[in-house]
């Protein structure tokens, strides 16, 4: 991949990753570019399916395109940065992201987007007032 692809996947996330919105600025490791729809699954490295992830999503999102909702146990899609709109699947409640509908549920399990270092991390950024 190249520099300018780098460059504008960064730019049009706003240097925030695009499943859990941490900021580039508050993370510890650089934020990876990553594939949507990995491509052992056919994905290209065309822009519309690059998205930027922090470490955390990136490692486990991996391949997976689906997982289980927790409260109906029925597969679904995860969230896709290129097709969704972030705020009308997902919502902050304090430090607490919360998934708005099944297959969001879904991103927030399969991406442990709630898990303890998560949460820390959040409630450290409200403190500063930098959590948007």
């Amino acid at each position: 991949m190249d520099a300018g692809t780098r460059r504008l996947v960064r730019e049009r996330a706003r240097e925030r990753c695009e499943y859990c919105r941490l900021h580039q600025r508050n993370s510890e490791f650089l934020h990876h570019i990553e594939h949507v729809i990995a491509r052992q699954h056919g994905g290209s490295d065309e822009v519309d399916n690059l998205a930027l992830a922090c470490h955390r999503c990136n490692l486990h999102k991996g391949p997976n395109l689906s997982g289980v909702d927790p409260l109906t146990n029925a597969v679904e899609i995860l969230f896709h940065p290129r097709r969704d709109h972030w705020p009308e699947h997902f919502e902050f409640r304090g430090a607490y992201l919360e998934g708005l509908t099944p297959a969001r549920r879904v991103t927030v399990e399969v991406l442990a987007l709630n898990d303890a270092r998560r949460l820390e991390l959040r409630q450290e950024l409200l403190a500063l007032g930098e959590l948007t």
